[in-house]
């Protein structure tokens, strides 16, 4: 049965109740989210067993007149109920901890007799039940933040629609080309879903950001290249007829006092969007650790926009940081949002003061929430790709809930030259912007391809797993006027795919054997000691002519699989689950959990450790819905 998750909020309308009672206190505090520390504004703070209540401000504060001995409980959607028993001190700050259970289903309480306004539900079942005095109704979230926050506009998120890859035949299909993708958003946005209590939509799950998200211990590039290329071949453990081919790709490390000077300009929506705590506060905190980073042969210039676009602080050296922090502390949010305008702006800056052999770099955040000028994906796409001609590179940071478009961020990225990343929180902020500074901002490689080519001697059938809005035709390999991704110092990438060995009698074969010709090719022309050919073609910052090299792929599986090769595996099954797909067979959660917690390794940081609990929590809602 589905569980539900019933949150009680006292109703801001008619919220005292007529009695005689004189409070012997008044109690101040805050409240804030434990996950990210930022305030959470309409917290209900209610004083136990009675009707006396307030909630928080805009920046989650209160103040409430209580008896002594008082005990206040907090309660806000999506989070751990909290209760506090008052001890001599007047002041009560408070972290919340995020509900991993919260199924976006709540409960208001309000006062029997009340005007109904505000309160009709979509839900086709609501429930009305009488107790103390209590009418409750079952009602969505929109709806109850349309009663707590005036300004609430309900969920706008968009995801472009993902067709997941197939079987392909290599007779017909020997190729597989497609570029490269570090970007990485995907998995926190999952997380940002999972931690809310909810499943992610099925299109909002891109398995090879999920893999990218994670370092790999590959080997670094030792010859004339600025990355290594390496490669495993095992059992994929949804399906052991079936092999699973993986491709790693290791990009140069440089530490930070060797990378060359930057020119950064801070492109900030302050539209009115932005307000929301996870929004423009979060994106202040999370830039205020990437000044911390900089270098006085470094330049910071800040360009906002909102109704138009401005610029709020010329360039300027990274140390002077007082001065940076300060005109980050200074934005606030409203008005509408002239995205076109900002992005012609920050160009212009970031040009007037191009470094040559430098990191000429825009670093765009926002919601995604473009609605004054070029609006359009195509737009900007456009817009973008006229830009990118000048050197300076793009890298294009998400915030926020509810209006968040996922497309539109995606295009500016992969069209600027540059990477997207989805900041949920202001650790991932710290992932992003401090301990892969170099990889974020500093493109060793652009125009990275991969085209692998699969012999019909060895291969029966093949799948690329994710990367499906990044797939190119054939012919784009070779052509060095086609945009593809690009490459940071110290990123890895990793690409998966799904092999049917020749003799294997699969159900997910592509095609019946044919009727009127042979099924295969004659003996003489087949290879059979190898699986395949990776090609690779990428080209340096600063050129405009690719270069190539390719590895053979030997027919054979590798005799011991690393820790690498199995984690990919883990979290390709566990986006495989997420979006349900038909080729998982029977893999289960508990089979993906096994999976993972075996191979999760030293984990220093902690990621892959978080990643098992975001699949423990995600096994659970699945079981709620069945």
């Amino acid at each position: 049965m589905k569980q539900v998750l019933i949150i009680m909020m006292t109703l801001l309308v008619g919220f005292h109740k007529p009695v005689e009672e004189k409070f012997s206190r008044t109690i101040t505090g805050q409240v804030r989210g434990a996950d990210d520390g930022l305030p959470l504004p309409a917290v209900s703070v209610i004083e136990k067993g009675t009707s006396n209540g307030v909630a928080t401000d805009k920046d989650g504060r209160f103040s409430i007149q209580v008896n002594n001995g008082s005990i206040l409980v907090f309660r806000y959607l999506g989070y751990v109920t909290k209760e506090v028993k008052l001890k001599k001190s007047d002041v009560v700050n408070v972290n919340l901890q995020p509900d991993m259970m919260a199924l976006g289903e709540v409960v208001v309480m309000g006062y029997a007799g009340q005007s109904k306004r505000a309160l009709a539900s979509p839900i086709n079942a609501q429930y009305d039940m009488i107790e103390d005095d209590l009418e409750l109704k079952v009602l969505e979230q929109d709806h109850i933040q349309s009663i707590y926050m005036p300004n609430y506009k309900p969920n706008t998120e968009s995801y472009a629609e993902i067709e997941e890859n197939g079987f392909n035949s290599p007779f017909k299909n020997p190729f597989s080309t497609f570029s490269i993708d570090v970007d990485a958003a995907s998995y926190s946005n999952i997380r940002r879903f999972i931690n809310n209590g909810q499943l992610p939509p099925k299109d909002a799950v891109k398995v090879e950001e999920m893999i990218n998200y994670f370092d790999y211990d590959y080997e670094g590039p030792k010859g004339k290249h600025p990355f290594n290329v390496q490669h495993e071949v095992g059992r994929a453990p949804w399906n052991e007829d079936h092999y699973l081919m993986h491709i790693g790709i290791q990009g140069e490390k440089i530490e930070m006092d060797k990378l060359p000077a930057s020119n950064i300009v801070f492109l900030l929506d302050v539209s009115g969007s932005m307000g929301a705590p996870n929004k423009l506060p979060l994106l202040q905190k999370s830039l205020k650790l990437l000044v911390n980073e900089l270098r006085s042969e470094d330049r910071v210039s800040i360009v906002v926009y909102a109704g138009a676009a401005g610029e709020v602080l010329p360039s300027t050296s990274g140390d002077k940081k007082r001065e940076i922090l300060k005109a980050l502390e200074n934005l606030q949010a409203g008005g509408s949002t002239a995205g076109g305008a900002g992005i012609k702006l920050a160009y212009k800056i970031a040009q007037e003061n191009f470094i040559e052999g430098g990191n000429n770099r825009i670093v765009l955040a926002t919601d995604g929430d473009f609605n004054v000028g070029a609006s359009s994906d195509k737009a900007m796409e456009d817009l973008i790709e006229e830009k990118r001609k000048s050197g300076v590179f793009l890298t294009v940071l998400g915030f926020g809930m509810g209006n968040y478009q996922d497309s539109k961020m995606e295009i500016l990225a992969d069209k600027g030259n540059g990477n997207h990343a989805y900041i949920d929180n202001i650790l991932e902020a710290k992932r992003v912007l401090v301990n892969e500074f170099g990889g974020t901002l500093f493109t060793i490689a652009k125009d990275v391809k991969l085209q692998v080519e699969f012999n019909p001697g060895t291969v029966q059938a093949y799948r690329l797993i994710g990367y499906e809005n990044r797939l190119l035709a054939d012919e784009d390999f070779n052509n060095d006027k086609k945009d593809a991704g690009e490459l940071g110092a110290g990123h890895t990438v990793t690409a998966l795919y799904e092999v049917i060995p020749v003799g294997v009698n699969s159900s997910f074969k592509p095609v019946d054997d044919l009727k009127y010709q042979a099924n295969q090719k004659p003996q003489e022309v087949i290879n059979s000691s190898d699986l395949v050919t990776v090609k690779l073609r990428y080209k340096k910052p600063d050129e405009d002519k690719s270069i190539y090299l390719d590895t053979v792929i030997k027919n054979q599986l590798t005799q011991k699989l690393s820790n690498d090769f199995h984690w990919s595996a883990a979290v390709a099954s566990f986006g495989m689950l997420l979006r349900d797909s038909g080729y998982r067979n029977d893999f289960s959660y508990g089979k993906a959990l096994a999976l993972a917690r075996n191979s999760k390794g030293s984990d220093v940081n902690g990621y892959r450790a978080e990643m098992i609990k975001l699949m423990e929590m995600a096994e659970l809602m699945k079981k709620t819905e069945e």
